[in-house]
């Protein structure tokens, strides 16, 4: 006998077998072999191809208050978080204070206190919101993974950058959450980490890159800056840059082992040099002690284009 044919809304993500009743699907087809039980009451059509908040869908579908958070919430953001942070994979959930936490296999349950606006609807799902998920991370990141959070979310580029983006939020919007909320858990660190959140940078290394210069003396360099070429048009566009002495940092990640980028790491270093400037290239070993080489190579950089200590 064929199996009867499940509905788009179920047949593509994760649902709750009373998700299942409200579409008229008897609970015998639920209990098919076909499907996957994750959780208790929660079904996963083998093979689909959802991703994000469609994925866990049904987590969300077995009440009405309950809402993706945390960790959870900010990979759905796709929030620049920590590679330690790739070893949590559990789902968080969390209930508004009075509610029971929420307790299941594979979950991370928490109680919070939410205000209207610190949860929206994303593919026809409860999610924090990325101010409130910012404000949310300030109790498990430490505080540069939490500025680089923060830099995740406010970060952009004009159309003048090869790849332009659009912010998910504003410095603005991130301070009005943490005003609204001044007795929430680790609100000093998060408050802390908002001072130091930049629109620009595009990577959790690339806002380490930053911390670790100004925190070795050096001036804060210029993010979303664009190198103009003599024709008018932009030609280079560095993580980081110190336009007044012609010196752009460029963070060399784990996208320079593909195909084809050594080629375009060459161009654009002579691109620097034709232009006038000097390219600092910085790897993750740069990165790392408590005295980065990072900072002694940005100095001197920037002493042999003039720069003077003050």
């Amino acid at each position: 006998m064929r199996r009867l044919e499940l509905p788009p809304a179920l047949a593509n993500g994760s649902f709750s077998v009373l998700a299942a009743d409200a579409a008229g699907i008897p609970r015998k087809r639920t209990r098919a072999r076909d499907l996957i039980t994750v959780s208790r009451g929660i079904r996963v059509p083998p093979g689909s191809s959802a991703e994000g908040a469609a994925a866990l869908r049904a987590y969300c579908q077995l009440d009405d208050c309950t809402v993706l958070c945390h960790l959870t919430a900010a990979r759905i953001w796709r929030v620049g978080l920590p590679l330690w942070a790739d070893a949590d994979w559990r789902i968080h959930l969390a209930r508004p204070q009075g509610g029971s936490i929420p307790k299941r296999a594979n979950v991370a349950g928490h109680r919070l206190a939410l205000r209207p606006g610190d949860v929206v609807m994303l593919d026809g799902v409860r999610v924090t919101s990325p101010e409130r998920t910012f404000l949310d991370l300030a109790a498990v990141l430490p505080l540069d993974d939490l500025v680089a959070a923060g830099d995740s979310l406010v970060s952009e580029h004009g159309p003048e950058f090869p790849s332009p983006r659009d912010a998910l939020s504003s410095l603005e919007a991130l301070n009005r959450m943490l005003f609204q909320h001044p007795g929430a858990r680790n609100i000093k660190r998060a408050r802390e980490a908002l001072g130091f959140v930049r629109v620009g940078a595009d990577s959790p290394p690339e806002t380490h890159l930053r911390l670790a210069v100004v925190r070795g003396g050096l001036p804060e360099p210029e993010l979303n800056h664009v190198v103009w070429g003599p024709a008018g048009i932009p030609e280079l566009w560095p993580d980081a840059a110190y336009p007044a002495f012609g010196v752009s940092l460029q963070y060399d990640g784990v996208h320079h082992g593909e195909a084809g980028q050594h080629q375009r790491d060459i161009h654009r270093a002579r691109t620097t040099d034709r232009l006038g400037w000097v390219e600092v290239r910085v790897s993750k070993d740069d990165l790392t002690g408590e005295r980065p080489a990072v900072v002694g190579r940005v100095r001197r950089a920037l002493l042999s284009r003039g720069w003077t200590p003050t």
